[in-house]
């Protein structure tokens, strides 16, 4: 055999002998890190506390077309703190305590209805509900004393996804960022607004000022920092400042300007029918006086056009139109006179349609008729009732939510009167005495402070604050066992 022959044969059985040795290096190196055709693809592992709707979303996400190299797990965790979340952590959803619209409950306790780390689920009176889907129809309830709305970070339940995987940043994050969200309700997302009732600083407190000093801020020593808190607070003062001694009728002395101020107050409801008690050029210089504070007016001016305009409310999102009337008890505005606006049915039902053509929400506050059965010696239930004053005023309020409003509000009534939920809308008939020198009678000393909680334009909730003052004039919150006597007794006689 000639040596260029073995030559041949040689480097034949050293490249076969370094081919054989190249593949199996190859294939050892693919079996150690599991590549080629040694790769295990990565997989997708469910945890248990996922729920069926949330795997079903989550496998329309990392469908049979995904290749991941490493596996990832998925898991849901429930907690009554707001979560700090972390890389690979995502907020599922918001869920909060809901109970019947008229029960009077407030709290929840947390070890009785979060149990192990869970949500109790029961037939029990109280629905979890998402946070995004709660609505004025249905009250929340605090947990352990926590409201959310107030707090935002307390008196909820968080849900939140969290995906562990070696390959998080590069098969992960591409998957699912732009699917779910780190973001929390803010508390400069949510309105809050402060609607009360008949305030009248005049005659028992003028006396009563003059006895502290002319310190008009007395009054609202034990309200001012709790209505002060709401972005908006709103109230119908029926008396207009002007100076001297008001033993009878219903004026006010300037200073009283300041029991004003001090409870934070942005709007002055004037569809009371005393405004011009004092007369013309007092009420036209009191309108006068709000505005140059920054208050705004409904319901009432200077001149029945400014009477009749609409409060434009655009803040946080929300846009709220607010109409306000005085239906029957006199003071109106004529012409260039000041005064009340008066109510006419083709006026409300053309503004509120407007209104609701621009998607607001839309309230309307009435001064109706007044019930006046009074009694010093024992609680006098007659005006809690809707309809306890001349008039069909159950009729008139509900034909205002068939009209479109979302709220109604009788604001002429001394003593509180019941609610209802009517359509697609709330009515709340009377709010009674926030500031005023009735307290002869246990019903004229009480009020209703309406709680608005509004979220883009939605009404999330309202929650109904009593009130009371004594002697002293002083108003201040009822307490939390009065409180529930209270509701509860204005909530049964709500109409039928």
């Amino acid at each position: 055999m000639s040596k260029r022959v073995c030559g041949i044969k040689k480097f034949l059985l050293l490249f076969v002998i370094f081919a054989i040795v190249a593949t199996a290096t190859t294939f050892l190196i693919m079996f150690i890190t599991k590549t080629g055709v040694f790769r295990i693809p990565g997989k997708v592992i469910y945890d248990e506390s996922l729920n069926e709707g949330e795997i079903s979303k989550l496998q329309s996400i990392f469908t049979k077309e995904v290749d991941l190299d490493k596996d990832v797990t998925i898991s849901a965790t429930e907690t009554l703190e707001k979560p700090d979340l972390k890389t690979g952590e995502f907020l599922l959803n918001i869920y909060v305590p809901v109970t019947d619209f008229y029960s009077t409950e407030t709290s929840i306790d947390s070890a009785e209805y979060f149990i192990d780390g869970k949500i109790k689920h029961c037939n029990c009176g109280v629905t979890w509900k998402e946070f995004d889907d709660l609505n004025f129809s249905e009250t929340l309830l605090a947990i352990d004393g926590k409201y959310y709305l107030d707090t935002l970070s307390e008196g909820a339940a968080y849900r939140y996804i969290t995906f562990k995987s070696e390959a998080y940043d590069k098969e992960i994050a591409p998957l699912v960022e732009g699917v779910y969200t780190k973001t929390f309700p803010e508390k400069d997302e949510i309105l809050t607004f402060a609607q009360t009732g008949v305030t009248a600083l005049s005659r028992g407190m003028d006396t009563k000022l003059r006895q502290v000093g002319m310190d008009a801020t007395y009054f609202a020593k034990n309200i001012g920092e709790y209505l002060s808190s709401f972005d908006l607070t709103h109230t119908s003062n029926e008396s207009s400042f002007a100076s001297g001694t008001w033993t009878r009728k219903i004026c006010s002395e300037p200073s009283f300007i300041n029991t004003l101020t001090a409870i934070g107050l942005d709007i002055v409801e004037l569809t009371g029918n005393h405004n011009n008690d004092c007369g013309y050029d007092a009420a036209r210089d009191t309108a006068s006086k709000y505005l140059e504070l920054g208050m705004k007016i409904v319901g009432g001016g200077r001149n029945a056009e400014e009477a009749a305009q609409p409060l434009k409310i655009e803040q946080k999102g929300t846009n709220i139109t607010m109409l306000a009337y005085n239906q029957s008890t006199g003071g109106a505005t004529y012409g260039s006179l000041p005064g009340a606006n008066q109510y006419y049915e083709s006026d409300a039902a053309a503004r509120i349609a407007a209104a609701k053509a621009k998607g607001d929400f839309v309230i309307v506050d009435v001064q109706y008729y007044e019930c006046n059965n009074y009694d010093t010696t024992y609680e006098n239930t007659a005006c809690d009732y809707a309809n306890s004053s001349a008039g069909d005023q159950v009729g008139l309020f509900r034909h205002l939510i068939d009209l479109g409003a979302d709220v109604v509000v009788g604001t002429a009534a001394h003593q509180p009167q019941t609610f209802e939920l009517y359509g697609n809308g709330v009515i709340y008939y009377g709010l009674g005495n926030l500031f005023f020198d009735q307290i002869w009678w246990p019903g004229t000393t009480r009020s209703l402070i309406l709680s608005h909680y509004f979220y883009n334009g939605k009404l999330l909730q309202t929650k109904i604050v009593p009130t009371v003052y004594d002697g002293s004039m002083q108003t201040k919150l009822m307490d939390e066992e009065t409180a529930k006597w209270y509701l509860e007794r204005l909530a049964k006689v709500r109409p039928s």
